[in-house]
């Protein structure tokens, strides 16, 4: 999904020539390749934006899998990009690097001050190891490497898969089915109290695009919109956006996950970006995505 919203982002800009592979093509947890690629093509400016991602459910039944993949995917990737001398390097992290009780909203200088939540530990651990990496090859060897921490993200191109995606898409693709099997009801996970920040895909790329033109950007900086909703707010807005009538049912046996959390935006908006897709106009454009995607197969579930 942050992939491919980058390449709409970049193909038409002047003097950008994209190398572009698909996940077949070339696998970011093989070192080999990782190398062979990096040698071969000598890119200029690199976004590691692929990762193994996934909601609470995911995270939880596979840590191992979350925790190994994405730090193969560091690791290579940064040291790949110093060794064959990637002038410019964003590595995109997420929200979760944060503790669980940080103080709301949470500023770039929370990070590692207490214990995370257990629910997305070994994806957080990842995350934090690879920006770590980037800061100090950065300081190690003065390489221009920095981080971008995005909250939540949506927009085409989503994983609707029920169990392992993320809240935001799978209740898109939840109230779409219930809709249209004119179910009376549809149950929604936890007590729908925590709060949540999201940010389209598409305002993540923009950002990405303007942090690489800072010329001395921080090691890492929050991306987001500074504002939230709780999960029953949301639920009712993906509900109302996809013609849903019946009612929502809150089965609280399922995990709510982190009470809340928000990012303090106010470096990066300092440096002069800010999100422009309100959540209400991302969630119609979302859900014409979806239906597009299910039309032509080739909505991820």
């Amino acid at each position: 999904m942050v992939g491919a919203a980058l390449v709409r982002r970049y193909t038409s800009e002047p003097g950008v020539s994209l190398l572009l592979r698909s996940r077949q093509d070339l696998d970011l947890t093989s070192q080999a390749a990782v190398e062979e690629f990096f040698r071969t093509e000598k890119p200029d400016t690199a976004i590691i934006a692929a990762a193994k991602v996934g909601g609470i459910h995911a995270n939880a039944t596979y840590p191992a899998e979350f925790l190994s993949v994405n730090l193969a995917i560091a690791a290579n990737t940064i040291h790949a990009a110093y060794r064959h001398g990637v002038k410019r390097l964003l590595f995109l992290g997420s929200s979760c690097i944060y503790p669980k009780n940080a103080s709301q909203p949470m500023t770039e200088d929370c990070l590692l001050t207490g214990p995370l939540e257990p629910t997305n530990e070994a994806y957080a651990i990842a995350k934090i190891t690879g920006l770590k990496l980037a800061q100090f090859y950065r300081k190690e060897h003065g390489v221009l490497f920095h981080s971008a921490m995005p909250t939540n993200l949506y927009g085409p191109g989503d994983n609707y898969h029920l169990q392992n995606s993320h809240v935001l898409p799978a209740l898109i693709r939840k109230f779409h089915e219930a809709k249209a099997a004119n179910q009376p009801e549809v149950t929604a996970w936890g007590t729908g109290t925590p709060r949540r920040e999201f940010l389209q895909v598409d305002d993540l790329a923009d950002a990405c695009a303007f942090l690489l033109r800072v010329e001395n950007p921080p090691d890492w900086v929050n991306v987001g919109t500074g504002t939230d909703v709780t999960i029953k707010e949301l639920t009712e807005t993906v509900a109302t956006t996809t013609g849903f009538k019946g009612q929502v049912v809150w089965d609280s046996s399922k995990p709510d996950g982190t009470p809340r959390k928000l990012l303090d935006v106010s470096r990066l908006a300092k440096l002069g970006w800010s999100a422009k897709i309100a959540l209400k106009d991302g969630l119609a454009k979302t859900y014409a995505s979806f239906l597009a995607e299910q039309a032509t197969g080739k909505l991820r579930s």
